[in-house]
Parts: structure tokens; sequence; C-alpha cells
């Protein structure tokens, strides 16, 4: 809807519909972010861990040589994070959206019954 639109109760509840029904989609995408950082997580871990174990020297020369060796994994892992936060904050801007969407139908009833005969 462009700013120059007139807004009637009915194009504002359709909007609303079509915001509810992104929101529903959303909580999918959202819980499969969460899985997925959760997953690259474990294993981000699981390569540390397994490099840390490989590695010589001392504990330092050894969480050094492991962090090097796990890079990809790291970054999979924390851009996984970044996606979830993401559809998060999507999720969240499309509640407000709604609630405003909301406020909006309350004034255009209360404008339309302001000039009803």
């Amino acid at each position: 809807m462009s700013g120059s639109e007139v807004l009637n109760p009915v194009a504002i509840e359709q909007q609303i519909s079509a915001v509810t029904d992104e929101i529903a989609k959303g909580v999918r995408i959202v819980t499969d972010a969460e899985y997925n950082a959760a997953r690259l997580r474990r294993e981000y871990d699981r390569a540390y861990a397994l490099a840390y174990g490989r590695a010589e020297g001392s504990i330092q020369d050894k969480k050094y040589s492991a962090e090097l060796a796990t890079l990809t994994e790291r970054e999979a892992a924390e851009n996984a994070e970044i996606t979830f936060r993401h559809a998060q904050r999507t999720a969240k801007a499309l509640e407000k959206k709604l609630d405003a969407l909301r406020s909006q139908g309350a004034s255009v009833r209360a404008m339309y019954e302001a000039v009803r005969p």
C-alpha cells in the first residue's frame, strides 16, 4: 500500500490476514534456523575438541592450533546464529506491523462510523 491510498476496513483486514499468515510461516523459519544454528555449533565444538586433542605443544599452542584448524566450522556456526537472530528480528517486526495494522483498523473503523449518516 502506498502512502496516498485511501484506507478502508476491508483493505486493512486483508493486510492483517496477510501478516498473520507471514507470522505463522515465520515460526517454522525461526525454529529451523535455531535447529541449524545448534547443529552447527555442536559440529564446531566436536571439530575443535578433535583438533585440540590431535595438536601438540603447550596448552596455548594446542588452543591456537585447534582454532586455526576449525575456522570453517566456526564461521558456519556463527553465520547460522546470525541467520537465527535475523529470523527472530523479522518475526518481531511482523508482530509490530500487525499491531500497527490493528491500530490503523481501529482508526479507520472509527472514521467510517463518524461519517455514517
